[in-house]
């Protein structure tokens, strides 16, 4: 994982959908940019008063708690399929409503601190499973939503999917 690259992924390895996604890591290797999301995530929640959790830009959008939520949703079902295809898992996974997620979630009525606590048993989490998996299993590929994906592709879209909020809580909601 340390040294890897998103200019080393073919575009076979993702939908064209995840594009803008990976690619907001940049330069990063997978190692660095799943760390610096811990900083990243710590530093923009600690800067939010829990009254403003709630928050939302308009009436048809997420909360910063849902938004917050639906990141670590998100990030325990790219976990869950990266675990499947590196063990050689063939069985076609089904997409998932992220809208029903964060329904259910719950988010607004869960404090700051209760969903940044999550968020870092979560991406402890995906460190150690990213952490354990060598080249082979990195490079193995699997099916979701339709479409095929690598191991090591879900690694940087985890990180992609959590700059592309980030950015989106910074510059509408704060």
């Amino acid at each position: 994982m340390v040294g890897l690259k998103v200019k080393q992924l073919s575009p076979s390895e993702y939908h064209p959908y995840y594009e803008p996604y990976i690619h907001m890591v940049g330069e990063s290797d997978l190692s660095q940019c799943l760390t610096s999301g811990i900083d990243e995530m710590v530093h923009l929640v600690n800067g939010i008063d829990q009254e403003h959790m709630d928050y939302a830009y308009d009436t048809d959008k997420w909360t910063i708690g849902e938004v917050l939520v639906h990141l670590i949703d998100t990030e325990r079902i790219f976990q869950y399929r990266a675990l499947r295809f590196a063990r050689g898992d063939k069985t076609p996974l089904a997409s998932f409503d992220q809208n029903r997620y964060v329904m259910a979630s719950k988010a607004n009525k869960k404090g700051k601190e209760v969903i940044l606590k999550d968020f870092l048993v979560v991406r402890q989490a995906t460190i150690s499973l990213y952490e354990m998996f060598d080249t082979d299993e990195l490079r193995q590929i699997g099916i979701a939503s339709d479409a095929e994906m690598s191991v090591r592709a879900l690694g940087f879209l985890i990180c992609g999917h959590q700059k592309h909020h980030l950015r989106i809580l910074r510059e509408r909601y704060l």
